[in-house]
């Protein structure tokens, strides 16, 4: 191909194959993209959609006038041409040549020079006999067709009379046209965050939480309604109507207790007051005007669970930033908590203090004194759905047949959270151990179910139930779980530091501590160690008998030691396969389909999320920042992290499972830390050979803390 000379398209023909190709690359994902697949369909986004109607048009008439192109150039036939009956004498051939000719010779006023060229090739066809040879071979009289290469671009483009125009159309696309879309495209990229969300909202939610460290419920919806998404200035989607001059003065006295008087920046802005009345009014299930107020409702609704996230993100930003000392009010963890119950709320069209009953269809405010009786207290929905078949029925006894099966249908589809906590630390000889300041993995498993597998089953314990705004951070739930830990009690040998001597001390230490690494299946040397430490506090008169106790202690152990070696060694293998598949899920990408849920009051399709958190109950903190947790479908399992407190002691954290779609599924179990003092490094220095004391300190464990270290006789 060295040699090969690229020419321009003279016919034109294989510009239409390059223009096929290009809109067909663009219009089949095009199309594949904006097909509509929600079932709740926003009406007023069809108006704003691509419209791919005019470019289908457009590709099937290409489609067409390249089939039409492929026909004329491989149905070549020469009686066709010549206008004569097949199989024809050389004079006829002749004679219909010359007359023809006469006509379409392009030097005539009715010439053509293409359909002259096509009528020289038919005449050589029928009487040159090498070219009828190769056109009753190939069909074609120029023999088989060499491969040729070329541009497919019309010839025209190239001719020095329209070189001006050709650079104009370059000038106007590539210096005009393609900077002013990439600078528009760059404008309002750089104006949303990762999650589509206005930088600038998200500054104003910095600064009201900074500002209100504490923050009611009822202000975060008035900060939620300040969004900058919902002002027109900002958002060209935004409608503003005149009617609303007057609907939403009515609405602001329906609702009553709006404090639209508020003085502060935005939140006194007509566009704010107006979103902060449609989410009451929503909140409320106030009907409003379908035409005008209820497409606003339905606008607003579906921008929130966004927002949300980014007011959770924003509070937990704040945390680590008061953390590190860079701000100096810290937001408690009830303004992070506030907001995430916002979400269910505005999903659900449900107050907080509202009966989750509600969020079951044909459920109204009437029905709900049936559910609690003098024999029975339903509180949740997972206690009704664990009541036998008959009891459920008389209770819903006021509706109709299909009702009950509707309820009972979308009861059934609602998640029921097996919750399982473990703490650990990672890369730890004894990972059950935390010291101060080491790092604190805590490995949650959720395991969800439809929670019509809990129909009639009376065994199982409401998970769900739990007291909020209790200030200690006991839960009605126990504290149950792989997470907690037996009553922490301060150390024996601690207590009896000061009333005894130093080697009974030691004694007590070595026991407990030769206990405890029996059980967690320690390192050979560990053991090795704290078997030689104790035979140097014994005395050193042993009897043969005690000798060959020990000798067979040691054997055993020895046995015991090779046997947890082998299991050590098919954790960390197991554990190793854990962290690759962990990491090729996340090289996967996070998903967010999960489960749909029910929810007829929210415009659009939602799928079930959750977060889960660390927090201190008794000083009202946050450990960790919320993990949003978007694809659990069956099973999941994610781990938190943080830094265990400097000071040792027992300390008593909350792990908790929020959802952003239902109310009433607030799950939290307390995991108790038991943080021992960090040990102490032991540097090169002890181990040189004149010091006696480095011998006896040799054999000490590398977490053997101070107080176990014996004091110096002054």
């Amino acid at each position: 191909m060295g040699g090969q000379k690229f020419q321009y398209d003279e016919s034109g023909g294989t510009f239409f194959y390059f223009l096929l190709s290009f809109l067909l690359l663009i219009l089949l994902p095009a199309t594949l993209y904006y097909w509509p697949r929600k079932k709740k369909q926003d009406p007023e986004q069809e108006t704003r959609e691509c419209q791919c109607n005019l470019c289908w048009v457009l590709l099937i008439l290409l489609a067409y006038k390249v089939s039409q192109f492929d026909y004329e150039m491989a149905n070549f036939d020469p009686y066709e041409i010549l206008g004569i009956q097949p199989g024809a004498s050389q004079a006829e051939v002749k004679k219909a040549y010359r007359k023809l000719s006469v006509i379409l010779h392009p030097d005539k006023e009715t010439g053509n020079e293409k359909e002259f060229m096509k009528l020289t090739k038919a005449y050589q066809a029928l009487t040159d006999e090498e070219a009828r040879k190769n056109w009753e071979k190939y069909g074609n009289p120029d023999g088989p067709g060499a491969m040729s290469f070329g541009i497919a671009l019309p010839s025209w483009i190239v001719e020095k009379e329209n070189s001006v125009w050709v650079l104009g159309l370059y000038a106007l696309v590539f210096m005009v046209a393609l900077p002013i879309v990439v600078g528009t495209w760059w404008y309002r990229s750089i104006r949303f965050s990762g999650d589509q969300v206005l930088l600038d909202t998200t500054h104003m939610y910095y600064g009201f939480f900074h500002k209100t460290p504490h923050m009611m419920l009822k202000r975060v919806i008035m900060i939620l309604a300040a969004s900058l998404e919902f002002d027109r200035r900002f958002n060209s989607e935004i409608v503003e109507r005149q009617s609303d001059n007057e609907e939403v003065p009515q609405l602001i006295k329906t609702i009553g207790n709006l404090n639209e008087k508020n003085k502060e920046r935005p939140l006194c802005f007509m566009y704010s007051i107006k979103a902060r009345a449609l989410l009451h009014a929503h909140l409320s299930r106030i009907p409003l005007n379908p035409l005008t107020l209820e497409l606003d409702r339905r606008y607003i609704v579906g921008k929130c669970p966004y927002l949300i996230q980014e007011q959770v993100n924003c509070v937990s930003q704040l945390i680590v930033l008061a953390y590190a000392r860079r701000i100096q009010r810290c937001p408690t963890i009830d303004t992070i908590e506030n907001c995430m119950k916002l979400s269910p709320m505005l999903v659900q069209g449900l107050w907080d203090l509202k009966s989750p009953f509600l969020q079951l269809p044909h459920i109204h405010e009437g029905n709900l004194k049936y559910f609690t009786s003098k024999k029975r207290q339903i509180k949740s929905l997972q206690q009704f759905a664990q009541l036998k078949g008959d009891e459920r029925r008389s209770i819903l006894s006021g509706l109709t047949d299909d009702e009950y099966l509707n309820v009972m249908k979308v009861l059934g589809s609602m998640p029921y959270v097996d919750f399982q906590v473990k703490y650990e630390v990672m890369d730890d000889e004894n990972p059950t151990e935390v010291t101060t300041g080491a790092i604190v993995t805590v490995t949650v498993t959720l395991i969800r179910r439809d929670m019509s597998s809990l129909f009639g089953d009376e065994t199982i314990e409401d998970k769900n139930i739990v007291n909020e705004n209790n200030a200690d951070g006991d839960t009605k739930e126990g504290s149950d779980g792989e997470a907690d830990l037996p009553s922490a009690k301060r150390p024996v040998w601690k207590k009896q530091r000061k009333a005894g001597g130093k080697k009974s001390n030691k004694k007590v230490k070595q026991k407990s501590t030769v206990k405890h690494k029996a059980e967690e299946s320690p390192a050979p040397v560990k053991i090795k160690n704290v078997k030689e430490e104790k035979s140097k506090d014994d005395d050193s008169d042993l009897s043969d008998s005690s000798g060959s106790d020990v000798n067979e202690s040691n054997d055993l152990s020895e046995d015991e030691v090779k046997n947890s070696s082998v299991e050590d060694e098919d954790q960390e293998w197991e554990k190793l396969q854990q962290k690759l598949h962990k990491r090729e899920k996340v090289l996967e990408g996070r998903s967010k389909l999960s489960h749909t849920v029910h929810c007829p009051f929210y415009p659009y399709d939602k799928q079930e999320y959750w977060w889960i958190y660390v927090c201190d109950r008794k000083s009202k903190t946050l450990m960790t920042s919320p993990y949003h947790l978007t694809s659990l479908v069956d099973r999941e399992e994610c781990q938190l992290k943080f830094t265990a407190p400097n000071w040792k002691g027992t300390y008593t954290l909350t792990v908790c499972l929020r959802s952003d779609s239902y109310l009433g599924f607030h799950q939290q179990k307390d995991i108790k830390l038991d943080v021992k003092e960090a040990p102490k490094r032991v540097s090169e220095s002890e181990d040189s050979d004149d010091e006696g004391p480095a011998e006896d300190n040799a054999h000490e464990s590398d977490y053997t803390t101070d107080e176990d270290l014996p004091e110096d006789d002054d």
